[in-house]
C-alpha cells in the first residue's frame, strides 16, 4: 500500500480542503466530509494545492495506514465532486421495489413488504420495479447500504433469484439430476 500513499491527492477547482491537526475536512459542490487520520500518519497541503500524506517510518503497520489514509482522503475528494453510485437489480417472479418518498419498499417473496429508510446523506433512485441505485458522497456508506439491501435476499445459486449488484456474475449450480 505504501506506493499508493506516496502519490499526492489532486484537489480539483471548487473543492476546499481544511487540515486541522489529524482531521481532514473536504467541502465541494455535492457536500462536505471529514475524516480523522490514524495516529502515526501526517497530512499536509502541497505547494500546488494537492494533499500530501506521509508516514514517520517504514514499519509494516505504518505502510498499511499510509496507503489507507491516502485512499480515504482521495475518496472524500471524489465523493464531494462526483459522488458514488451503486446500481442493484432484482430478479425473480413477483420481486420488485417501489419508491415511497425517500424510502424503498421491497417485495421479495416474504409474507410482508420490507421498508428501507434512507440514512442521512444517501438517496435512492428507482429506474423501474427491478432496477434501482443507491447514491451518496460517502463511498463507505453507499457500499454499506447497498450491501445491507442485497442481504435482504441474496441471489440463490440455482435460479439466481434475489437482489444483486449490476454486472455481478452469480455462480450457478446444476441442481438435482432427476430420473
Amino acid at each position: 500500500m505504501s506506493r499508493i500513499g506516496k502519490l499526492p491527492v489532486q484537489v480539483p477547482a471548487g473543492v476546499d480542503v481544511t487540515i486541522d491537526g489529524r482531521t481532514v475536512a473536504v467541502k465541494g459542490p455535492k457536500g462536505s466530509l471529514s475524516h480523522t487520520v490514524a495516529a502515526p500518519i501526517d497530512v499536509a497541503k502541497g505547494e500546488d494545492g494537492s494533499i500530501v500524506v506521509s508516514r514517520p517510518n517504514d514499519e509494516r503497520k505504518n505502510k498499511a495506514l499510509h496507503g489507507l489514509s491516502r485512499t480515504l482522503v482521495a475518496n472524500m475528494v471524489t465523493g464531494v465532486t462526483q459522488g458514488y453510485v451503486k446500481k442493484l437489480e432484482i430478479s425473480g417472479v413477483g420481486y420488485r421495489v417501489l419508491a415511497k418518498g425517500s424510502n424503498l419498499e421491497f417485495s421479495l417473496g416474504y409474507s410482508h413488504p420490507i421498508l428501507i429508510e434512507a440514512p442521512e446523506g444517501i438517496t435512492f433512485k428507482v429506474e423501474n420495479p427491478t432496477h434501482f441505485s443507491v447514491e451518496g458522497i460517502d463511498k463507505q456508506k453507499v457500499g454499506e447500504v447497498a450491501a445491507n439491501i442485497r442481504k435482504l435476499r441474496k441471489p440463490d445459486p440455482y435460479k439466481a433469484k434475489g437482489v444483486k449488484y449490476e454486472g455481478e456474475v452469480i455462480r450457478r449450480k446444476v441442481g438435482k439430476a432427476g430420473k
